[in-house]
């Protein structure tokens, strides 16, 4: 299975789901991309060291480099924002997870590693749940 996860700066939920998803839901292909992508956040990176996985080597993609027909899944993590669309016949499913990225001058680091680690548990929660739908009983 092929797996596509979106949101639109492909810089934290997105990336933060690839980096859990190519774990808890190997063997399927994993990847992610944004609609106006940038650079994979810094708080994301440290908020996945965390819990041990390296997403250092990951950059930031447009929807626009992947081909719909190679997609058998796509999961939309947008909350407030849109979403990208990727055109085409596929499943797809929709997690709104508020983004943790803020340029709020009053969030100390800290606070800041605060919302991607909520982000990065409800990306996992929702990643359990789809790796026990996707097992064969």
């Amino acid at each position: 299975m092929r797996i596509l996860f979106l949101c639109v700066a492909n810089s934290a939920r997105s990336q933060m789901a690839e980096g859990l998803a190519r774990q808890l839901l190997h063997p399927s292909e994993v990847l992610s991309a944004g609609s106006r992508p940038s650079r994979v956040n810094p708080y994301a990176i440290e908020a996945m060291r965390e819990v041990g996985i390296d997403i250092t080597g990951h950059r930031s993609k447009s929807v626009s480099e992947i081909d719909p027909a190679s997609v058998d899944l796509v999961v939309t993590l947008c909350a407030e924002e849109v979403c990208p669309v990727l055109p085409g016949r596929v499943r797809r499913l929709h997690w709104p997870i508020d983004d943790p990225a803020s340029d709020d001058p009053a969030l100390a680091p800290e606070q800041l590693l605060g919302r991607f680690r909520i982000a990065r548990e409800a990306i996992r929660a929702r990643l359990m749940a789809l790796a026990g739908e996707l097992t064969p009983s």
